[in-house]
């Protein structure tokens, strides 16, 4: 399962609010190569069938099977330090694939 956090969800919900979308529903999407598996998030505006689909806090988390399969646990929180403002997403399963016969994950670069 996939939490947001509290901070997360009412930041996501207040820009998603700004962009005018109704539904708020967001995709993880794999960034970076498969040695330094990082993931984004983006407005989830074309969902398909095939979409692994899961909800937190309010919110639609949309997903490929691809990715899906690699992301079973984790959480996506909202910090504001020096750095600037950051959505952080963290996988428990990161970097530990055990199905590369099932799995595209590591080939999604």
């Amino acid at each position: 399962m996939i939490e947001i956090t509290n901070r997360a969800a009412a930041e996501l919900k207040y820009l998603l609010d700004i962009e005018g979308i109704a539904q708020p529903a967001i995709r993880i999407y794999i960034t970076g190569s498969s040695a330094d598996v990082k993931y984004g998030l983006a407005v989830a505006d074309n969902i398909n069938e095939y979409d692994v689909i899961t909800d937190s806090n309010g919110i639609k988390i949309v997903m490929s099977p691809d990715v899906a399969a690699g992301f079973s646990d984790g959480s996506i929180d909202f910090v504001v330090d020096r750095t600037g403002k950051n959505f952080i997403i963290q996988n428990a399963d990161s970097g530990t694939c055990d199905n590369c016969e099932e799995c595209n994950i590591c080939d999604a670069e």
